[in-house]
């Protein structure tokens, strides 16, 4: 009997003490640990002890005694000295190791097994923190991939990390689990875990992140799928640059590096090297896996059988193609006479229907060879399609314009040239009684001259260093007032050639300005410095006839008079802020009214009934309203570059000379659009000018020495355009350095036109 008892021997390990055999090998079970098992189960374990015999059972001591703790490790001493004996045998018990030898002390325990032999008994594996396995599960089963079907026969379903086997879970009754499905469990699943082999349960966190993956959304708690957007950039933009430094000239300067690698791929491209992209062909790929047959390649003639298709065929001649047609399709003699002498190309038909008692009398194709032969050059001239030639008159295409001999009075012919300025002639001017005629040159003189006979009456030099650029005539007959521009200074002048009466009158307009101003002192004049200066000019210049001299910050290009005789307008492109000024004549004041112009001014007109100011800038011309103080319309011509314009008499109507050879026509009621654009000159056009007598003329003057007259009628219906018709180009003025007529004017009342030119002459046109 003491063979063949089994032994247990205690052992100490991290947690709890296991119980092991001592036997050949067989592991122990702990006390109730089959509890759960079936009855067959317990019968089996009983009957298999019995035979073995008996076991001394230590578990009273955990019964009768205090439990262990974690902490404690059982010696010799808390056993009062006693180790029980194995086979009657006095050798001592296995040896417990203290826990803090560990270090020192080997991890295991000799005993002897039943037959006497040394036993090694190691403690079991305390996984600490460091291990690889500290975050497993405590009872993970660690069978790996082995199918639990393979432990049906056993009481255990595998194995944990200690190497202990881990027990079958206890199955209930039919009953149980129909109470258990009744009454379901939070986190009931119906499931069962394949690791542990027991109804697998969830957590509420487990059943939350299952819940928002059938609702779609992320797992994750607290993921906001739409954040807010972070701008990188702040779209407000600054008003200060992030830097301060002048900007480099290679930023102006083109680079020569660049050049040079364009230059290089020019001429590859010019040699051939680089060819452009082509895009491969489009072939269709058979595909040699798929077999075609030709199902008529020999047929023959078969009977008729559903099983049969017949090759296609062309579908058989109508009445007409037949050798034998019926008689209503024949032709009759005056029909085939008609399309015999009718034109090839005009035949409905490239045949005739024919009448033929047999298909043996069929004649054979009489335009076989002939059509063969018109293949063959076809074929080798190569016209792939014959255009049928229109017969339309190149007159017809051209629009309907009355006759110039019915639109006359207009200039024809160059009656007077008057000779006398050294340099080119900038501009001239016809005073309103349309007796003399005012020109500017770069001699920096004034001439008057006597408008029919070219003679020279009076003269005057203002400038020795500046040239004399614009000169025009203060408008009504009641004074006699000359205003000319030289550089900064504008000049007003009174020719001793008018009478005592109207002298004086011209002198006391220009004089009523200095009693204003010493009447009407400027309370800001400390403050802000004046636009323009009024003063007399030098002595040798007074004694000539010039009364009065404004001087203004920048060079006058363009003096403009409302039609009142009161106010100029004098336009300075360099002058920025103070290109555009407006001076009144009565009271020696000059006015700026813009404050800054969107472009560079070019010139400037005041309307000939309403209160409207237009200024032309380089692409637009502004029209504002004097009396509102506000834009009214900007027009647009569309030109690169403006040179002049010119209002209608009417004030509905306005014309535009650019210095892309291009004059253009505006109607102010119908568009801000030109309503026509003519081309008539090959260079600039310097000036365009409306005829102020009330002769429906206009004319431009350009750079290539000729000037171009036009008829222009404008009546007041809206429902009628105005009528623009060239009538005559007038030649005589030479091109010198690039530069041919400066300027024009016409005369108020006749259709006479006079024009300066760079050859330094002035032209009346009759």
């Amino acid at each position: 009997m003491g063979s063949n008892r089994k032994r247990k021997a205690v052992t100490k390990d991290s947690v709890q003490a296991d119980e092991v055999a001592l036997s050949d090998g067989t592991d122990g079970l702990e006390p109730g640990f089959l509890d759960g098992l079936l009855s067959q189960s317990e019968d089996e374990e009983t009957d298999r002890l019995e035979s073995d015999g008996d076991v001394d059972d230590f578990g009273d001591s955990e019964d009768s005694g205090d439990d262990l703790t974690s902490e404690e490790v059982p010696s010799d001493v808390d056993n009062g000295g006693n180790v029980p004996k194995v086979n009657g045998s006095s050798e001592s018990g296995p040896k417990l190791l203290d826990a803090s030898d560990d270090e020192l002390q080997p991890n295991h325990v000799v005993t002897q097994d039943a037959n006497g032999n040394p036993r090694y008994v190691y403690r079991d594996i305390d996984p600490v923190y460091d291990s690889d396995d500290s975050d497993a599960p405590k009872n993970a089963n660690t069978i790996g991939n082995i199918p639990l079907s393979f432990y049906d026969s056993y009481p255990h379903i595998g194995y944990d990390i200690n190497g202990k086997k881990i027990a079958r879970p206890a199955k209930g009754e039919a009953l149980d689990a129909l109470l258990d499905s009744i009454d379901i469990p939070k986190g009931w699943t119906g499931l069962t875990d394949p690791n542990t082999g027991k109804p697998l349960e969830l957590n509420e966190q487990e059943l939350d992140v299952l819940k928002r993956i059938q609702m779609n959304e992320v797992p994750e708690d607290g993921f906001d799928p739409y954040p807010a957007t972070v701008e990188y950039f702040s779209s407000k933009t600054e008003t200060m640059p992030l830097s301060a430094a002048p900007e480099p000239k290679r930023r102006f300067v083109p680079s020569k590096h660049e050049a040079k690698r364009v230059m290089k791929i020019v001429r590859a491209i010019r040699e051939g090297r680089i060819l452009p992209y082509k895009p491969p062909p489009e072939e269709d790929e058979e595909d040699l896996d798929v077999k075609r047959y030709d199902i008529w390649a020999n047929e023959a003639p078969r009977p008729d059988h559903a099983m049969n298709v017949p090759a296609p065929k062309l579908p058989p001649p109508g009445y007409e193609e037949s050798y034998h047609p019926p008689p209503e399709y024949l032709p009759d003699p005056k029909e085939k006479k008609a399309w015999e002498e009718g034109d090839e190309e005009d035949r409905e038909r490239d045949y005739l229907p024919s009448d033929h008692n047999s298909l043996r009398k069929v004649p054979g194709y009489d335009r076989f060879v002939k059509e063969k032969f018109e293949r063959c050059l076809d074929l080798y001239l190569a016209p792939r399609i014959r255009r049928s030639k229109l017969n339309i008159d190149p007159e017809s295409l051209l629009p309907k314009l009355p006759d110039p001999d019915e639109l006359r009075p207009f200039p024809t012919t160059c009656a007077t040239i008057f000779r006398g300025h050294e340099g080119r002639v900038r501009s001239l001017a016809v005073d309103p009684s349309g007796v003399w005629l005012a020109s500017g040159g770069d001699d920096g003189t004034i001439r008057l001259w006597e408008l029919l006979t070219g003679r020279q009456l009076w003269h005057v030099k203002v400038s020795s260093d500046e040239a004399v650029n614009v000169v025009r005539w203060r408008p009504g007959t009641d004074a006699v007032i000359l205003s000319a521009a030289a550089g900064e200074d504008l000049y007003f002048l009174i020719p001793t050639i008018a009478s005592p009466e109207l002298e004086s009158r011209s002198r006391s307009l220009l004089d009523a300005g200095f009693g204003y101003a010493t009447s009407n002192p400027s309370s800001d004049s400390s403050k802000k410095v004046p636009a323009a200066q009024w003063t007399r000019p030098a002595v040798h210049l007074l004694d000539s006839g010039v009364l009065l001299q404004t001087r203004l910050r920048s060079t006058i290009k363009v003096i403009s008079w409302h039609r009142r005789g009161d106010y100029l307008a004098t336009v300075s492109p360099s002058g920025q802020s103070s290109a555009v000024a407006i001076h009144t004549l009565s009271k020696h004041l000059t006015q700026q009214p813009f404050r800054r112009l969107k472009g560079l001014p070019q010139s400037a007109q005041f309307h000939p009934a309403k209160p409207i100011f237009f200024v032309a800038t380089q692409r637009t011309i502004r029209s504002y309203d004097l009396s509102r103080q506000e834009l009214v319309k900007i027009i647009q011509p569309g030109a690169r570059w403006i040179s002049s314009f010119d209002v209608h008499p009417l004030g509905d109507n306005i014309i535009v000379g650019s210095y892309d050879k291009r004059l253009l026509w505006h109607d102010l009621d119908l568009s801000v659009r030109p309503y026509k654009t003519l081309r008539y000159h090959r260079k600039a056009i310097r000036q365009v000018r409306f005829h102020a007598g009330g002769l429906p003329l206009f004319a431009d003057a350009s750079d290539d020495g000729s000037l171009q007259v036009f008829h222009g009628k404008v009546v007041g219906d809206m429902m009628e355009n105005a009528t623009i018709v060239p009538v005559k180009v007038l030649r005589g003025h030479k091109v010198v350095k690039d530069l041919g007529v400066l300027d024009l004017d016409w005369h108020p009342r006749e259709p006479w036109m006079v024009s300066a030119g760079a050859d330094g002459t002035c032209r009346l046109w009759m």
